[in-house]
């Protein structure tokens, strides 16, 4: 409700045109929710390939809305994978649409998915999950936030223009996926081999696929930290051994394990391996005020992860160390005993699985290089007989964006304008490769845009997006709209004008 509020109370900063806009979505919120409820009821669950028909009727179902608002649209097809039986899965089609062409206006890529996590409502669901329910102002449904919900919010605002029969202040080109909870398989590859066509006229691209850091105050986010894994392997001899007869006489593989796992981080987390943080920026007076206006509830993240006491103390330090400094986490050991009970064997092949959290500047190969030659330096030190074997099975490279750039100075002005208050700057501790993709393959500014509030429960049960934030989100996003085309014109006119000089 209170977001509800502060949109209504900042329409006084609106324009009559942005009014407009407001109070057609407003009339229409019942007809917004009606296609969001037949959106969630189907199942596209891409985690689960005997669903794969229904991740296909959802992308049917939304190119057909596309076309209606009169897109062109193309459903490109990603090829087969293959399923663990060996039988052979037809993947299912990304969407590539396009509305407008006119070379005076920018164009703004959209991107977003339709696929959703599993969900059951014996999971812990109070309702069912692909039944959109509304209830204390939210409305309760798998992929209501996560993606279906911002998806249909910028369909939702574009149709706005349409219906109002508005001169369309941008060009609108999409790409939607339905294979992003699985890794996005074959996406890479597309915009690679789209990108002289398709990328080619594109200014900008803006990804809704995330959350706000409050409940109550928007934000826009800027930055993602990257992630390299390592496995380390200790190998003994060629079986597991009886611990009455061998313990104590030999060098046991999960012991020089543990020693070079308790050997990557001290007590206050920071990361011991030499030259790990050369590579990490050094904060800026700038940066560190973005971290002080943040609206940050510390003890409500403490209530969440459910322990008594974090490694730091202050809002500000919490902040650095989740966004924009390296952490190393420890997984597990595969090879070791865990079921309930003993069983006094001495485990002979156990691999250790840790991942450092990377940041702006860092260098994966660098870093893979760093971690190899301690953890060989940490092992030649015991003296052990036994194989050590360190690899890297997945690595993803960090995104930071200027936050002084077109596309966020016309997004912060959105949100002025429909919220009343400038955004929280966040960035995501965690990984998200879309948005690099994107900023390396088609060299396009690119910016992370959510709309849902932080306890939107994302990949949990009762996942939910509030019904201020869907139609707040829809204003947003045709006042953006309307922003970035004023100020893609006013860099255009300066461009022009130097030029002239």
């Amino acid at each position: 409700m209170l977001l509800l509020e502060a949109g209504r109370s900042s329409s006084s900063s609106a324009s009559g045109l942005e009014n407009q806009i407001f109070q057609y979505i407003d009339l229409h919120q019942n007809e917004f929710i009606k296609i969001l409820k037949e959106w969630v009821a189907v199942e596209s669950d891409s985690v689960q390939p005997r669903l794969t028909q229904e991740v296909t009727r959802m992308m049917e179902i939304a190119a057909a809305r596309l076309q209606a608002l009169g897109a062109t649209v193309e459903l490109a097809q990603l090829g087969t994978s293959q399923l663990p039986d060996g039988q052979s899965l037809l993947l299912p089609p990304l969407i590539l649409a396009e509305l407008g062409k006119d070379p005076q206006k920018p164009t703004v890529c959209f991107y977003g998915h339709l696929d959703v996590q599993p969900a059951k409502k014996e999971d812990g669901w109070e309702t069912d999950p692909y039944t959109l329910t509304e209830s204390d102002g939210n409305l309760y449904g798998r992929g209501a936030s996560d993606n279906k919900g911002p998806v249909l919010a910028w369909i939702n605002a574009v149709e706005t223009f349409k219906a109002l029969k508005l001169d369309m202040p941008v060009n609108f080109k999409f790409i939607i996926e339905g294979l992003e909870e699985v890794g996005s398989p074959g996406l890479e590859k597309l915009i690679k081999d789209k990108n002289q066509l398709f990328f080619s006229d594109v200014d900008y691209i803006v990804i809704s696929d995330n959350l706000w850091l409050s409940n109550r105050k928007p934000a826009l986010t800027y930055g993602t930290r990257g992630s390299i894994c390592f496995f380390v392997e200790v190998q003994g001899g060629e079986r597991d051994l009886h611990s009455g007869t061998f313990g104590g006489i030999i060098h046991e593989p999960i012991t020089d394990l543990i020693a070079l796992l308790d050997s990557l981080v001290d007590i206050s987390g920071r990361i011991l391996i030499p030259g790990i943080y050369d590579d990490v920026s050094i904060l800026t007076e700038e940066e560190k005020k973005l971290y002080e206006s943040v609206e940050f509830d510390v003890e409500g993240h403490k209530n969440i992860s459910g322990v008594k006491k974090f490694l730091y103390d202050n809002k500000e330090e919490i902040l650095m160390n989740m966004w924009r400094y390296p952490s190393l986490s420890i997984h597990g050991i595969e090879g070791a005993f865990h079921e309930p009970g003993i069983k006094t064997v001495i485990p002979i092949r156990v691999i250790g699985k840790f991942s450092i959290r990377l940041v702006p500047h860092m260098n994966i190969s660098i870093v893979e290089h760093q971690v190899k030659q301690y953890l060989e330096d940490i092992f030649s030190k015991r003296s052990s007989p036994n194989k050590l074997m360190v690899s890297v099975p997945l690595s993803a490279v960090p995104w930071l964006a200027d936050i002084n750039n077109t596309l966020y100075t016309a997004a912060k002005g959105a949100i002025k304008t429909v919220f009343g208050q400038d955004p929280d700057m966040i960035r995501d501790g965690s990984t998200i490769p879309i948005a690099r993709m994107f900023q390396n393959i088609t060299k396009k500014s690119v910016m992370m845009f959510p709309i849902g509030d932080a306890d939107a429960g994302e990949h949990s049960q009762n996942e939910k997006i509030s019904r201020s934030n869907y139609f707040q989100g829809t204003k947003l996003f045709a006042t953006f709209f309307l922003e970035i085309a004023k100020l893609h014109e006013q860099l255009q006119e300066a461009s022009t004008m130097k030029t002239t000089n």
